[in-house]
């Protein structure tokens, strides 16, 4: 395989938990992909798309501060199951590994697919670039994204918390490492 599915999502929050209505569940809102070709070191697609969220379907001030979605924009969304295919769609074409920075929006995709009984979309293995990163720099802990980009001199781009500007933020770093000596794991290639 010599592409990443680099995705970050973002979902609904409230900033403090007492704010949150009796039974809460987060939902995904926004889903950020790109698609990097690991030999050519760079971004070769693009997948953006807005969810509209079920159960809990009115933003809070808070999420749409942090994340800068309006409720229009989440009104107007996809529905869970249509975003799930497309995705499914986008990695086989691709012949992709899907990661992330942490381990949040894979189990995030898994708690709503199930919740939502639709299919996982997911085929490959996933694996957290923001372990990877720390692993392979010998840190002491995991950066965040934000905190790993300065730690390379690299500028955020976009809008942070957006799905898609952080999607491409993740594959500048991806490409550092790469440069840098870092491999994706082999045990995910060989599938």
């Amino acid at each position: 395989m010599n592409h990443l599915l680099i995705i970050d999502l973002e979902s609904t929050c409230y900033e403090r938990k007492s704010e949150q209505p009796p039974h809460f569940i987060s939902e995904i809102i926004e889903v950020g992909a790109v698609i990097l070709d690991i030999e050519r070191l760079k971004i070769v697609r693009e997948y953006q798309r807005f969810v509209k969220p079920t159960r809990f379907p009115i933003l809070s001030g808070f999420c749409k501060q942090l994340t800068s979605i309006s409720q229009e924009q989440v009104d107007q969304g996809q529905d869970l199951k249509t975003v799930c295919k497309e995705l499914n769609q986008l990695q086989n074409e691709t012949v992709s590994i899907f990661c992330s920075w942490g381990y949040y929006d894979k189990k995030q995709f898994v708690h709503a697919c199930t919740s939502s009984q639709v299919p996982y979309p997911f085929q490959s293995d996933h694996f957290s670039l923001k372990h990877e990163h720390a692993s392979f720099y010998q840190l002491r802990r995991p950066l965040g994204m934000k905190g790993a980009l300065m730690h390379h001199d690299l500028p955020l781009d976009g809008t942070h918390h957006r799905g898609i500007d952080d999607a491409r933020n993740i594959a500048k770093i991806a490409i550092r490492m790469i440069q840098e000596g870092w491999q994706v794991p082999m045990s995910l290639t060989q599938k």
